[in-house]
């Protein structure tokens, strides 16, 4: 028998060192295609890091800088002519955000590839949400792309739900990608962590551990965190893990100095280091406040799936996407405005007991809730010509067959009608 062809995806992502590309090229090439990954460098992390599969490097951008981003990505075309072979033995272009998929659009045109397109969504920026001209030019933009690729693929259904279907009228297929962890992530898990009483020294003496892990954004959130320390100093420890993105510097420090209970521990690796993090923590904060109209209502938090496989139940806002799996699941607990006084209430008069009872549901759910299971390869079959001995579809998820917080018809693959 013939050996069968390779499959080859060309990968655009708008940060080659980003643990999100990472992560996605590395899922890619487990179910078995070649990648090739096309992608800027940003001026704020990671900048040594040298990516171990191919890549192509197609300039700097810097965090809203808008601007300076057009600008790169028009240069940015005349890197990808130099490697236009490469994108000729592609079976697929997968762009991830909208200045990636402009550029793939943009490529797919000028060398008259004629290339499936997928595009995946990791936030829908504050800007598309908005009002006046800009934004309605913008959000046109937008709409011209979706008519023109074979796959949406976004991580939380609130995002399809909210502003793909009603504002941007899209009807095509698209795919559901949780950002749940890699099922290697399995292999980290110890023993839970006991109930109180063996060894609770990571506590430092207080009541409750609150953690803030992964890119740490939004100066509402922030200065809600330094509020709250203010008024549980002798009660919460809150723990900051990752990378500031769009919160102040100077403040942040300043409030570490200020504040013995709020602490900054640094950096950390995904999965090498979720053990040790959820292993000293009681709650996980998922409130985000940044864009409250838009994608902060809308979104998933990758902590979910991190914190909900170790144990460790989210704190969220009540009434938003993630909010709402939580109250559904029944794993965490929800707030409301005002959110200092019922935050700072909940932390002050809640029992261990009634903790752990929330905490041993959560430690209760299947794994699958949290695991990315055979989601990746959905994705390949939806994506990539069929190959012998498949359908080249995604089969649709039914109800019940994985352990996921969404009720049935959360997605749909291609060939789905809108509804």
């Amino acid at each position: 028998m013939a050996d069968v062809p390779q499959p080859h995806v060309a990968l655009f992502v708008h940060d080659l060192a980003d643990s999100g590309t990472t992560k996605r090229a590395e899922q890619l090439l487990e179910q078995g295609c070649a990648v090739h990954v096309l992608g800027f460098r940003r001026f704020r992390y990671n900048l040594d890091r040298v990516p171990p599969w191919p890549h192509v490097t197609l300039g700097r951008t810097s965090d809203g800088r808008y601007w300076q981003r057009i600008l790169a990505m028009t240069a940015a075309l005349r890197v990808l002519y130099r490697n236009r072979k490469q994108l000729r033995e592609a079976d697929v272009l997968y762009a991830r955000n909208i200045d990636q998929l402009l550029l793939a659009l943009g490529a797919d045109a000028l060398f008259k590839l004629r290339k499936t397109i997928a595009y995946e969504v990791l936030d829908v920026q504050p800007i598309m949400a908005r009002h006046g001209a800009f934004p309605k030019f913008l959000r046109t933009v937008e709409r011209l792309c979706l008519s023109k690729i074979g796959l949406l693929v976004v991580s939380s259904p609130a995002f399809h739900r909210s502003y793909y279907g009603p504002v941007q009228r899209y009807s095509g297929p698209w795919y559901l990608l949780e950002n749940k962890l890699r099922n290697s992530a399995v292999t980290l898990l110890e023993r839970p962590r006991p109930n109180r009483g063996s060894d609770d020294s990571w506590r430092r003496g207080y009541r409750w551990v609150v953690a803030y892990y992964g890119l740490i954004r939004g100066q509402a959130t922030f200065d809600l965190i330094v509020r709250l320390a203010e008024r549980l100093q002798s009660t919460v420890l809150f723990k900051f893990r990752g990378i500031l993105t769009t919160v102040d510097e100077s403040s942040f420090h300043a409030a570490l100095r200020r504040l013995p209970n709020l602490v900054y521990e640094g950096d950390y690796a995904i999965p090498r280091d979720l053990p040790e993090l959820y292993g000293s923590t009681d709650f996980v904060w998922a409130l985000d406040l940044e864009n409250v109209e838009s994608n902060s209502r809308w979104l998933l938090p990758c902590r979910f799936y991190e914190a909900g496989l170790f144990g460790v139940p989210s704190l969220a806002v009540k009434g938003f996407e993630f909010g709402d799996v939580v109250e559904r699941l029944d794993v965490g607990w929800t707030f409301a405005p005002p959110f200092e006084d019922a935050i700072a209430g909940f932390l002050e008069t809640l029992s261990v007991a009634g903790y752990e009872s929330v905490r041993q549901r959560l430690l209760a759910l299947p794994r699958s809730t949290f695991l990315q299971g055979d989601d990746i390869g959905g994705l390949c079959r939806a994506i990539l010509p069929a190959r012998p001995g498949t359908t080249g579809q995604a089969r649709e998820r039914r109800s019940g067959e994985t352990a996921t917080p969404f009720p049935a018809g959360g997605a749909r693959r291609p060939g789905a009608r809108a509804r």
